[in-house]
């Protein structure tokens, strides 16, 4: 290993100890010797201070060590070593929170009854501009591999083969979209590009299918394109996203359990509805309820919980006004009281939102020790990452489900910029907004659509493995539906209408509670909303959907 790398080994060490370290240190150690011997003694792991012995010992500067801060006294070196978490990006919380999520994504590893298959968190280090290219790379790769599967697309050419074509035949390309243009007679110009180059693509107004298809595509996200090249320019006559196979399995348990998915509760707010979760609560354990809504409480097996548990605190603007909890431990702590109140039988999930306080880029680590040191500390609570994949029920006869976990942060761009999705309803049809993450296999396909943290070897955000359900909260109304055999549940909110929702045109429809019958795949609404006009007694009105194999929502 030669002197750079070496220095980049030491750099990371220290960010593992929970310590920053000047750029200036590392240049500083001009002594190739010097970076030897420290190097040569990061594998016994031994400490700041014997490194900074060895700095002293080698360069023979003065040190300063003054409680938690450790430092070369030469007015430009030095490593502090502090709690980052206090300035919003926490190294040393992150690396807490990443040997957890390391611990609890280990696939041989089956608590109560559920496999946490992938929750995500990356090390902490500077990004550069090589690491969104290979982040864009990686994407890239990844989708590729998925759109390499159909049949329409066995024979791709890269764009720089197909334009060093002479003769016009049909033929197809995979590639990442750039832009859109309508040109003066109404048709769609679609820009391609893959690693080699990029076209221009044709979609004629005429083709009513493919224009809608194509009109509804957004950038950056990989499509495969069949049609006839021409000069320069590639005339399409089909479309194809990397989807949901067809051929998709409509997975059912032999048994007769339920599984419950919540979100937004929003804890500290001024509109937090307590006391219907409060009944939601006492339905739970089994104590309010009809019969049958008190039978299917005793059978809940798992409940999760997607994201957005406190209101968070500077969120939006003049949010202070509408939060009953100033300060964000006491959001926690009250969010733990209830709960805490869970049946400890009943394993409980949950990923972090937007209004939690973890970074806003996605994916967004697991809640923070620090701040929700309250929730720790339920034993039947387990934290994952936004977004991240459990496993339920599976044995030794059966793979079980698998439930990919999303908060929907990114659910706000696509109801601004697609125009079928906001002439359908908008943020009244979560399900649309999901079927079309789907189609794409990705969670965020446009770069703008939510902040992101550039990892090299793979994208998060990419629905690789395809689940069994779907879940996913942020826009505080339940919506159901089945595509291609995944299940799409969009979680209710424990929030009465703010006054930014209306500003941003969500209709909440508070408290009420998806319940899926793992045997039949039917899905329970139990509403525990306790206004007047729209409740029922005890655990209230309860409906049922029934997204059987094919169901879906045009």
């Amino acid at each position: 290993m030669d002197t750079f790398e070496k220095k980049k080994e030491i750099i990371k060490y220290f960010l593992r100890s929970n310590s920053l370290i000047s750029p200036d240190l590392i240049s500083d150690f001009e002594d190739n010797q010097l970076v030897d011997d420290v190097y040569s003694s990061l594998e016994s792991d031994p400490g700041i201070e014997y490194i900074q012995k060895l700095i002293e010992k080698n360069k023979k500067k003065e040190a300063l060590i003054d409680g938690g801060e450790i430092g070369i006294n030469n007015g430009k070196s030095q490593i502090s070593k502090r709690n980052i978490l206090e300035k919003e990006d926490s190294f040393s919380e992150e690396k807490d929170n990443l040997q957890y999520a390391q611990s609890v994504s280990d696939k041989n590893k089956n608590r109560s009854g559920f496999i946490v298959k992938k929750s995500f968190d990356l090390i902490p280090q500077k990004r550069s501009v090589e690491h969104f290219v290979s982040y864009f790379s990686s994407r890239y790769k990844q989708l590729e591999s998925l759109l390499r599967k159909r049949k329409e697309l066995e024979n791709i050419l890269s764009i720089a083969r197909l334009k060093a074509k002479k003769d016009r035949e049909t033929v197809a390309i995979i590639g990442l979209v750039r832009g859109k243009d309508i040109t003066k007679n109404g048709n769609l110009i679609v820009t391609i590009e893959d690693l080699t180059g990029e076209i221009k693509v044709l979609i004629n107004k005429n083709n009513k299918d493919l224009f809608e298809i194509a009109n509804d595509l957004v950038e950056d996200e990989i499509v495969g394109v069949l049609g006839t090249n021409g000069d320069n320019i590639l005339f399409s006559n089909n479309i194809i996203q990397p989807d949901i196979p067809l051929d998709k399995e409509f997975k059912k348990y032999d048994k007769d359990d339920y599984i419950v998915f919540l979100s937004d509760i929003h804890a500290g707010s001024k509109y937090f509805l307590k006391d219907d979760l409060k009944k939601f609560l006492s339905w739970l354990k089994q104590e309010t309820g009809t019969e049958r809504q008190r039978e299917i409480a005793k059978k809940v097996t798992h409940v999760f919980i997607a994201g957005d548990i406190v209101d968070g605190v500077g969120i939006y603007p003049n949010q202070e006004d509408e939060l009953e909890l100033l300060d964000i431990y006491e959001q926690y702590e009250e969010a733990a009281e209830l709960i805490s109140q869970i049946p400890k039988h009943i394993p409980v999930i949950i990923c972090p939102g937007n209004h939690d306080a973890v970074r806003l880029s996605e994916p967004q680590p697991v809640l923070s020790k620090k701040y929700a040191k309250s929730l720790y500390d339920i034993e039947n609570v387990t934290m994952v990452s936004n977004p991240a994949v459990i496993n339920i029920c599976s044995d030794e006869s059966f793979s079980g489900f698998d439930i990919l976990m999303y908060h929907g942060y990114s659910f706000d761009y696509y109801v601004a910029n697609v125009d079928s999705l906001r002439l359908s309803g908008g943020y009244d049809r979560a399900d649309l907004i999901m079927k079309f993450l789907l189609k794409r296999r990705h969670l965020a396909p446009a770069y703008t659509s939510t902040l992101f943290i550039p990892e090299e070897n793979c994208d998060a955000l990419v629905i690789e493995d395809i689940p069994d359900f779907f879940i996913t909260g942020h826009i505080h109304k339940t919506a159901v539906s089945n595509y291609r055999n995944v299940t799409m549940i969009c979680g209710s909110c424990w929030q009465s209408t703010t006054s930014f929702q209306v500003k941003v045109g969500h209709h909440p429809e508070p408290s009420r509670v998806p319940v899926v019958n793992l045997k039949t795949r039917k899905v329970t609404i139990l509403n525990f909303e306790s206004e007047e006009e729209n409740k029922e007694k005890d655990a209230g009105n309860d409906k049922e959907t029934n997204p059987v194999p094919g169901d879906e929502l045009k």
